[in-house]
């Protein structure tokens, strides 16, 4: 997208601070491979031959993901950039010119375009690739774990039900009623190679099974998974590094020297393991994602791929 400069870009210019969004735009703008997102969505966008010109493929695609890292409803997301400088300068749009911002049904359109084409999808694969091309993509290991995502119990709608796909599950002493979501991340920089959704009473260890590649040679995760080369069915001798409940093995050693050793031992998973978590922060904590934003598990699929791609994103740009 060509973008030119106007009175209020050179007015913003001499400005002494930058808020954090215009950072965090600024830096999503360097990290993502634009030109490869558009020639993957191009084969199944309208070609504008008949009806009105549609919008620009990447203007879509940049107003799908601010939708997602701030978590914000169609209508909101049009409003939000009319409102903000630096979602309207992230667009790339020029209301100077008489350029509009897409509206909330075109919006819905080129979502519901995306998931049925299963381009989430791709452009997860499309990150993974960037992080190969910038040498942060690992193999030989994975770190397992999930997070629930709630969704809404009411049953005030016209099929006075909620969403069949969704179910409850009891974790700890408390209920929650939704979606899971399983990944896979490296050992070593936690970026996110494997997502997996499935209703929230889906056993954990038994998806984890479907996480593991052959090409892993330790998996890690923490003492939920204990049996999880009970369900691995690859063939291929996998080493688990998976942390064990403290309680057990401090009864069974007391306070001898065996338990500090022990103890020593299950730090060092824990000080592997630990690096899933920062992925789920960035994207229930800074993207906002607590509760599903649609019905049904292919959906919210297709945006848990956009948000754990962009969390890897949002990892690589502020690396170090």
């Amino acid at each position: 997208m060509e973008k030119q400069m106007n009175f209020t870009e050179m007015e913003y210019g001499q400005r002494q601070h930058q808020t954090k969004r215009e950072i965090f735009l600024q830096e999503m703008e360097e990290m993502i491979p634009w030109e490869e997102c558009v020639r993957m969505i191009e084969p199944y966008y309208p070609s504008g031959k008949r009806g009105r010109p549609p919008r620009e493929i990447e203007q879509m695609l940049r107003m799908l993901l601010l939708q997602v890292w701030f978590n914000l409803s169609d209508e909101g997301v049009e409003d939000a950039i009319y409102d903000s400088y630096a979602m309207k300068t992230f667009m790339g749009l020029n209301f100077a010119a008489g350029e509009r911002v897409p509206d909330a049904t075109t919006l819905c359109k080129f979502r519901k375009l995306m998931t049925v084409n299963g381009l989430q999808d791709q452009f997860f694969e499309i990150v993974q690739r960037l992080l190969e091309r910038s040498g942060r993509k690992v193999s030989g290991g994975t770190i397992v774990d999930a997070t629930i995502i709630e969704s809404s119990k009411s049953t005030k709608n016209r099929a006075k039900k909620t969403d069949p796909e969704m179910h409850s599950v009891k974790k700890g002493s408390n209920y929650y009623f939704g979606i899971r979501e399983h990944i896979g991340a490296d050992p070593i920089y936690g970026y996110v190679q494997t997502v997996v959704t499935t209703p929230a009473n889906t056993s954990e260890v038994k998806t984890a099974a479907t996480l593991v590649r052959p090409s892993d040679t330790v998996v890690y995760g923490d003492a939920g998974y204990c049996k999880l080369d009970r369900y691995v069915k690859d063939g291929v001798g996998h080493d688990y590094g998976i942390n064990r409940q403290r309680g057990t093995f401090k009864r069974h050693y007391g306070g001898s020297l065996a338990w500090e050793t022990e103890k020593k031992l299950e730090g060092r998973k824990s000080s592997v393991r630990c690096k899933v978590e920062y992925v789920f922060h960035i994207v229930k904590d800074i993207f906002h994602w607590r509760r599903v934003r649609y019905k049904g598990i292919a959906k919210n699929h297709a945006f848990a791929n956009l948000a754990f791609a962009s969390a890897n994103l949002y990892l690589l740009a502020t690396e170090g």
